[in-house]
């Protein structure tokens, strides 16, 4: 059986629109619940936290009476960063940990992540399981006596906000330091700012007045031309850019230049494998990472293992190959030393204690490499129709581009697993034939999609 419902990174969908409908979380909350319930007299526990969306009344409502319905308790957490539902559900000791979010997406979509008692995503062959078990109607409902109980936890921001400050250097402060944080409007929008104020720094705010409907919304990391002139404007020394679930992090240096995940993979490889901390002989990047990264860390003798597109694959070989230092281009960056999934205000905090240590400008700190010319271009399609990459005008596209780009470059094509869009990636020493490439193959996906 293969996967229907969770996409790379959960379950996502437009609000209220199948899949992503009340009734949906209802038969989530149900299946995972009677799954994670492990056997024995002690009651189950399922921490649910969510973003800032209009939509996460509902999905938190219909999920928590999925597992109520099948005997779990459930602690609400409220508007808290994915990475936070993460150690949360490991310090509580419970069962299963829910994140409702569309991490960087428009307000309008929302999305389930499950979180495991060790605090890691689910596996593919849990979550099979699970729509196994929503398809086949497998969630016995509990006797009345055995129904579970649901409670608010009230103190969750400040365990994770002295969670989060608990990674940065012991003795070391943020003093001296002008800091714009940009929280997409999003689930960070309460801990960000005090955990940067409470080490020390001068915190700028912005993205932190959420109405429901204005995350991710020409902010946060896919967005981050207010940040910059945020930057400029304050004469701030660094900006932080994070994402609606703050699993991301995009930095801009004081002078307005874009750090992207990339940067801030070989900024920490490099201080790690300098303080013998890193592990694994190198990091763990996907198949979108630039080439630069990979030509740079093999100058210091270090390796990139590349995974599919996806925080959850980084992970999973991190676990297996034994590293501590991997992520994504697009932000997510996984520090196994300090936390289970992608988290960027902790990544964050680690760049900052190297721009303290080092006492240089962030420009200088955190740009480690010349990245070599990569354009990506996203092209959106029509669900439920003829697939665009199985026409034979696209194949031939693509197989003429590649033909082209075999001894200078690469060329990547992939779905998302997230939302119907193709995205359609080359790069290669020659800015100019990286730009064709991409326009030829969007040109044919166009005329099908």
């Amino acid at each position: 059986m293969t996967r229907k419902l969770f996409g790379t990174d959960g379950i996502r969908g437009t609000a209220n629109t199948d899949p992503m409908t009340a009734e949906l979380a209802l038969a989530v909350g149900q299946a995972a619940g009677r799954l994670f319930q492990t056997g024995g007299q002690r009651r189950h526990r399922v921490v649910i936290g969510k973003d800032t969306r209009l939509s996460g009344y509902m999905i938190e409502a219909a999920l928590q009476a999925g597992f109520v319905a099948v005997g779990m308790d459930v602690m609400l957490v409220g508007p808290m960063p994915t990475p936070a539902v993460a150690m949360l559900t490991r310090s509580l000791r419970a069962d299963l940990g829910v994140m409702i979010s569309a991490s960087h997406n428009p307000f309008e979509d929302n999305g389930i992540k499950l979180f495991g008692p060790d605090g890691y995503k689910l596996s593919d062959e849990v979550e099979i399981e699970i729509e196994r078990r929503i398809g086949r109607g497998e969630a016995p409902r509990a006797e009345p006596k055995a129904l579970g109980r649901a409670q608010r936890l009230e103190d969750a921001a400040g365990r994770y906000i002295e969670f989060a400050k608990a990674t940065f250097p012991r003795g070391m402060t943020l003093d001296g330091l002008k800091i714009v944080v940009d929280c997409a409007h999003g689930a960070a929008y309460k801990v960000a700012p005090t955990v940067l104020w409470e080490l020390g720094a001068e915190v700028v705010p912005i993205g932190v007045s959420p109405d429901g409907f204005n995350i991710n919304r020409e902010c946060g990391s896919t967005h981050v031309k207010a940040l910059r002139q945020a930057v400029l404007q304050h004469d701030a020394h660094i900006g932080i850019a994070l994402d609606g679930d703050a699993d991301r992090l995009i930095l801009i240096d004081e002078a307005g230049q874009v750090v992207d995940g990339d940067q801030l993979m070989a900024v920490v490889a490099e201080h790690f494998h300098r303080t013998a901390q890193l592990r694994g002989g190198g990091i763990v990047a996907t198949v979108m990472s630039n080439l630069g990264l990979e030509r740079h860390l093999g100058r210091l003798g270090l390796g990139l293992a590349r995974t599919a597109v996806g925080d959850r694959y980084v992970v999973e070989h991190m676990r297996e190959k034994g590293f501590n230092v991997g992520g994504e281009q697009s932000g997510h960056i996984i520090l196994s030393d300090f936390a289970t999934t992608g988290d960027g205000l902790i990544a964050a905090l680690q760049v900052l204690a190297m721009v303290v240590e080092a006492g240089r400008p962030a420009s200088e700190v955190c740009r480690r490499f010349q990245p070599l010319p990569q354009v990506l271009r996203n092209v959106r399609f029509t669900a439920g129709g003829h697939h665009p990459l199985e026409d034979g005008g696209v194949k031939a596209a693509i197989a003429a581009v590649e033909d082209r780009l075999r001894l200078s470059g690469r060329l990547l094509i992939r779905k998302s697993g997230t939302e119907p869009v193709i995205r359609v990636m080359a790069e290669g020493e020659d800015q100019s034939l990286v730009e064709a490439s991409v326009a030829e193959v969007v040109e044919a996906l166009e005329r099908v999609a």
